[in-house]
C-alpha cells in the first residue's frame, strides 16, 4: 500500500504494520532541520471499498443505480486498520526553487510537485520458505494524485504507468481527457447525468487539476501550476497557509483552497472530490456554458471519519487501534 500527502510545508508518505505506543518517543528532530518518524499509527484514509469499487455505486443514493438497492448511509471498512507511516516535515525553505519561504500565491517559485515511488530487485528467488533479491532496483509503483491509477488508468496500462516517471506522462493524457468513469455514470445512473452524458469534449478541468496543476485566473486568488508538461504530480501552493478554524474536507471543490487537490491533507475526502470532479462539477471552471448535474450535489461526503483518525500535532494521524481491544473485521 503506498500513499502520500502533502501539507504546507511537510511531506508525508505512507505505506502498511506493528503499534507505536509512545508517539513522542519515535519522533526525531534531525540536525539539517526536518522532523522524522517511523511507525504505526491509525489509517487516515476512508472510503466506501465495497461500494464504489463496485460499479461506482454510492450508497446514499444507490437506488437510481441501474442496479438498485435502498439508499443507505456510506460504510467505512478502514475505520479500525493501522497503517506503518513514514512522515517528515520538512522545512518549507527546504522544497522551494530558491529556498524562499514564498508569501504570493500567484508566484510560480510557490508551486511544488510531489510523488512517491516503491521499487524492488529485479530479480527474486525463492529457497523454502526464504527469498532473496538480485540485480538492479525497478520501479513498481508509484503515486501522485490519489486514485490516478485505480479510477483514470485501465487495466492494461497499469503496470506501465507505475513503472513510469510522471515526466513521461503524455501517453496518458488521453484517460484524462476522456475518462472511462465519465461515460460510466450517465450510465450506471441513467437519467441523473444527462449534461454529463452529452458533453463530448475534452476534459480540460481534469487535465489542470491531474496533469498540470491549476493555472492563475480559474481560481480566484489560487494557482498550482508547474507548467504545460503533463504529469502527475501531487502539486501544492505553500504561500496558501492552512485552514484552522473551519477546514473543508472537499478542499478546494468545497471552497478551500488549503485541500485537495492543493496538497493532500490527511483528511482531505480525496474519493468524492475526484467523484464530483469527474461527474462534471470543475467543468464550468473552463467552460462556462456547461450545467453541472443536479445529481453531482450528491456526491459528496457521505462518510464522516471517527475524531480519533487524527492528531493536531506531527504526524497527525491518530493513536493506533491496539489488538487487545479491536475486533477483527
Amino acid at each position: 500500500m503506498l500513499r502520500s500527502c502533502v501539507y504546507p510545508g511537510w511531506i508525508q508518505s505512507v505505506g502498511g504494520s506493528r503499534p507505536v505506543r509512545h508517539v513522542r518517543a519515535a519522533v526525531h528532530q534531525l540536525p539539517s532541520g526536518e522532523t522524522v518518524f517511523a511507525g504505526q499509527r491509525n489509517d487516515g484514509f476512508f472510503v466506501d471499498l465495497g461500494s464504489v469499487f463496485d460499479l461506482a455505486a454510492l450508497r446514499p443514493f444507490q437506488n437510481l443505480h441501474l442496479l438498485p438497492m435502498a439508499a443507505a448511509p456510506g460504510v467505512d471498512p478502514l475505520k479500525d486498520l493501522n497503517i506503518h507511516t513514514i512522515a517528515i516535515k520538512v522545512p518549507i525553505s527546504m522544497l522551494t526553487r530558491d529556498g524562499s519561504v514564498p508569501s504570493d500565491p500567484l508566484s510560480a517559485v510557490s508551486v511544488i510537485g510531489v510523488w512517491s515511488a516503491a521499487s524492488r530487485r529485479k530479480v527474486q528467488v525463492r529457497d523454502g520458505h526464504s527469498v532473496k533479491g538480485s540485480g538492479p532496483w525497478v520501479q513498481v509503483s508509484r503515486l501522485g494524485n490519489p486514485l490516478f491509477n485505480e479510477v483514470i488508468v485501465p487495466v492494461g496500462d497499469k503496470d506501465r504507468w507505475n513503472a513510469l516517471d510522471p515526466t513521461d506522462d503524455s501517453s496518458f493524457e488521453k484517460y484524462v481527457n476522456q475518462p472511462e468513469l465519465a461515460k460510466l455514470l450517465p450510465v450506471l445512473y441513467p437519467g441523473a447525468f444527462p449534461n454529463l452524458a452529452s458533453y463530448t469534449k475534452n476534459r480540460a478541468d481534469l487535465h489542470a487539476i491531474l496533469l498540470t496543476g491549476i493555472p492563475g485566473g480559474i481560481v480566484p486568488g489560487f494557482q498550482n501550476f508547474t507548467g504545460p508538461k503533463p504529469a502527475d504530480m501531487l502539486r501544492l501552493n505553500v504561500a496558501i497557509p492552512p485552514t484552522t478554524k473551519t477546514p473543508n474536507a472537499l478542499g478546494v471543490v468545497g471552497g478551500d483552497l488549503a485541500g485537495y487537490p492543493n496538497g493532500r491533507r490527511v483528511f482531505d475526502d480525496v474519493v468524492s472530490i475526484e467523484l464530483k470532479a469527474v461527474a462534471g462539477a470543475t467543468i464550468p471552471l473552463v467552460d462556462p456554458s456547461y450545467t453541472v448535474d443536479g445529481a453531482v450535489g450528491a456526491v459528496s461526503s457521505y462518510l464522516t471519519p471517527g475524531a480519533d483518525r487524527y492528531q493536531a500535532t506531527f504526524p497527525y494521524l491518530g493513536t493506533p487501534h491496539d489488538g487487545f481491544d479491536t475486533p477483527s473485521s
